[in-house]
């Protein structure tokens, strides 16, 4: 009788030891692995890609300025002589997307987004309607860092500073429009101007002497 009492005792101890033993052998409590941090968003109201990384975009900083200084680089990045001159005929209505694609395979060739500027006849890009709903400040300050394609249209393409390469899209506009656009996209265009649009009108403003 004596026996039973010792018994749980002793079974208590063998539950013990193999209690301990297990704890020698359970892994210790996992710390917080922390995970991939979440990509920040986007700043909102910005439409379009990011900005290229700083080193591409200072590689075609041999444009000029858009304040010309005697003494800076304006004159190197003048164009010495006329741009080449590549027609795609297009519709008034397709003259945009025409200049688009025409975008694209300059940016895929190599072409620095910096080294290009889009000018618009008729309505402008949406890109222009965005960037100038926070000020004419701030959308030249973007012209002016010279890093990004810049786009406007011809109330403001005389503004604008030399680039190598320069696209107009005859999407509308009045005459006058077209030609004011073609004048400044001519004198503009370091190596090449490519303008998509009716070829008639195109052919009639550049033969007046543009």
């Amino acid at each position: 009788m004596p026996l039973i009492p010792e018994e749980p005792q002793i079974h208590e101890s063998a539950q013990g030891s193999s209690a301990m033993a297990a704890t020698g052998r359970v892994a210790p409590t996992p710390r917080p692995v922390p995970g991939p941090r979440p990509a920040a968003s986007a700043r909102p109201g910005r439409p379009g890609p990011p900005r290229p990384a700083p080193p591409v975009q200072r590689m075609p900083r041999d444009v000029a300025p858009a304040k010309p200084s005697p003494s800076g680089p304006a004159a190197s990045a003048a164009p010495a002589a006329t741009p080449q001159i590549q027609l795609i005929p297009a519709s008034a209505e397709g003259a945009l997307d025409a200049a688009e694609e025409a975008l694209d395979l300059l940016l895929d060739s190599g072409r620095s987004p910096g080294e290009v500027l889009v000018i618009t006849t008729g309505s402008q890009h949406p890109w222009t309607e965005h960037e100038l709903s926070f000020g004419e400040a701030s959308y030249w300050a973007q012209h002016d860092a010279g890093d990004d394609v810049f786009y406007t249209d011809a109330t403001f393409a005389a503004r604008a500073a030399v680039r190598p390469v320069v696209v107009v899209a005859v999407n509308g506009g009045s005459t006058e429009a077209a030609t004011g656009a073609l004048a400044a996209a001519h004198s503009r265009a370091g190596a090449l101007l490519i303008v998509c649009g009716d070829p008639q009108q195109i052919n009639a403003v550049l033969g007046a002497g543009v």
